[in-house]
């Protein structure tokens, strides 16, 4: 059964929203780190589920830079640089969240 646009960036926003909260946690923790990075993955793998246009006109340039540290996740787990991964979370996660959560409420 396919997934409504709506369906796919509620299931990020749901995957965001767990990111921010473990990071109200101890960042030198792994297991924080693990699961932050485990529920940015499944954020970023809901997105690209997405039709192509819409990805383009959410995140532009910007989304093979995205995909490409979901990769980094999924393939090279252990080498995952925790600073890259705080630095996510506090800089580039509520722009994230702010920009699906406007396109989700313009739907």
């Amino acid at each position: 059964m396919s997934r409504t646009v709506q369906e796919i960036l509620d299931e990020s926003l749901l995957h965001l929203d767990y990111v921010q909260r473990y990071a109200e946690r101890d960042l030198e923790d792994s297991l924080v780190l693990d699961a932050i990075a485990l529920r940015l993955s499944a954020a970023i793998d809901a997105l690209n589920r997405l039709p192509g246009a819409i990805k383009d006109d959410l995140f532009g340039a910007t989304w093979p830079l995205m995909y490409g540290m979901r990769n980094r996740i999924a393939h090279g787990y252990a080498l995952i640089d925790s600073a890259m991964v705080q630095v996510t979370v506090a800089e580039e996660i509520p722009d994230l969240i702010a920009t699906i959560t406007a396109y989700r409420q313009s739907l």
